[in-house]
């Protein structure tokens, strides 16, 4: 600072030490040393966060630093700048005098300005006869330059602290999209395990992240979800394994059961007669088969290699059961048709379902071979997709009874329906890393 002693508020503001130690360190500044006043504002609004200030508080100071007639804030040109009030304001777009005394306050309060207060707390200058600056009235940016080593390294961290963070949230991202892919592949592929649970368990965790995290909190969200998307391809890589192990023995299988010329080979797809034709001797053309979940919901048809496809199948039982919750996220418009317009359990999802069937006008008969060959839950969770996908659905009653035939076939997996649908209109929609 320019004087040797220290200097004490006008009025009523009172002193602190906290005042004092900033004064202290300020006659400590070596003289030869200079520093960019706006190289040094860039640092501090960096820094922000961790020196206490405000925004509004950093845009006085800027109005402030633009009264100082020089670029390089140095001793030999003196450090005490004393604009009125009135003229913070306008350089301060505008901000209201009571606002500005508060945030000069605060600027004080952190150790980034110095009150140089006059006899009657006026703010001006006495210049000599030569109109050289002999003492001025104000506030002294002496603080910026004593700190000026302290404010960059403060700004380093925080830049550094962010960069951390924005690679936290990329490796995150990348995670979570890893996750959900490889969950639709093994329910597409209908990979043994409970896949239900273990996207319930992942979405807990996404969902379980505070608005604004801190790094911590990212690092431990990382490694939870990297220790769930190694379990994930552990069950992967298992399935990978017991394929190729029976990769010989069931091509034999296949040579053996195609080696009739006569007999159709296992994989090939149900199609059904033209009306008109009999279906048992007819040798005419026969019809275009029948529409898939994956023309309407994006899924993939799966097809049991090793299973007769007959219309007297009693595989149906092996249609895999999803959690209500799983089943809600991907088809939030059956809420509405609930009681209350909630629904809280299976038994509100059949209530539901059975609304929803008379509204699309499916046949009371329809639903119940539904309900009987997929079971009422799996049957109400199909009529529940169904209604969300409605606008691509021709004849809601034909394409249930199609899912119906397919189910008892072995021909129709509701995995894919349920994850087209979630990526649609589940979380997973909603947000991004």
């Amino acid at each position: 600072m320019e004087s040797g002693h220290v200097t004490t508020p006008f009025g009523r503001r009172s002193m602190t030490l906290g005042m004092l130690a900033t004064q202290v360190m300020s006659r400590e500044i070596d003289p030869a040393r200079t520093i960019d006043k706006w190289k040094i504002y860039r640092a501090l609004c960096e820094a922000r966060p961790l020196l206490g200030v405000t925004d509004r508080a950093l845009a006085v100071l800027n109005a402030l630093l633009s009264f100082y007639p020089k670029n390089e804030l140095s001793e030999e040109h003196g450090l005490v700048v004393f604009p009125s009030n009135a003229q913070l304001s306008l350089r301060a777009h505008g901000m209201a005098e009571q606002t500005i005394r508060r945030h000069l306050s605060a600027l004080v309060e952190a150790g980034l300005l110095v009150r140089k207060d006059s006899p009657n707390g006026k703010r001006y200058a006495r210049r000599g006869r030569e109109g050289e600056l002999n003492e001025a009235f104000g506030f002294s940016l002496a603080p910026l330059l004593a700190r000026a080593d302290e404010i960059e390294h403060l700004s380093a961290e925080v830049v550094a602290e962010r960069l951390h963070v924005q690679r936290l949230r990329e490796r995150i991202s990348l995670c979570r999209r890893d996750i959900t892919k490889l969950i639709e592949t093994a329910l597409a592929e209908q990979v043994g395990g409970d896949w239900g649970r273990i996207y319930g368990g992942f979405r807990s965790l996404i969902d379980g992240l505070p608005r604004a995290p801190t790094a911590l909190q990212l690092e431990n969200l990382l490694e939870e979800l990297t220790t769930v998307r190694e379990d994930v391809v552990k069950r992967l890589e298992m399935q990978l394994k017991l394929q190729k192990e029976g990769a010989n023995p069931y091509q034999n299988e296949r040579h053996i059961q195609n080696s009739n010329p006569e007999s159709k080979p296992e994989s090939e797809p149900r199609f059904e007669t033209k009306p008109g034709e009999n279906s048992a001797g007819d040798k005419g053309p026969i019809a275009e088969p029948l529409n898939t979940e994956s023309a309407i919901f994006g899924g993939q048809h799966h097809v049991a290699g090793s299973r007769t496809i007959s219309a007297k199948s009693t595989d149906s039982g092996d249609l895999k059961s999803f959690p209500l919750a799983l089943v809600l996220q991907a088809c939030p418009d059956i809420t509405d048709y609930g009681p209350g317009g909630k629904i809280g359990n299976w038994r509100d999802l059949m209530g539901a379902a059975v609304v929803v069937r008379s509204m699309l006008g499916v046949s009371p008969s329809a639903y119940e071979q539904a309900c009987a060959v997929m079971g009422p839950e799996n049957a109400a969770t199909v009529m529940a997709c169904i209604l969300e996908r409605g606008g691509h659905i021709n004849s809601a009653g034909g394409y249930l009874r199609d899912l119906t035939r397919r189910t008892e076939n072995g021909e129709f997996a509701l995995g894919p329906m349920l994850m087209s649908l979630l990526r649609k209109n589940g979380p997973l929609a909603r947000k991004t890393g």
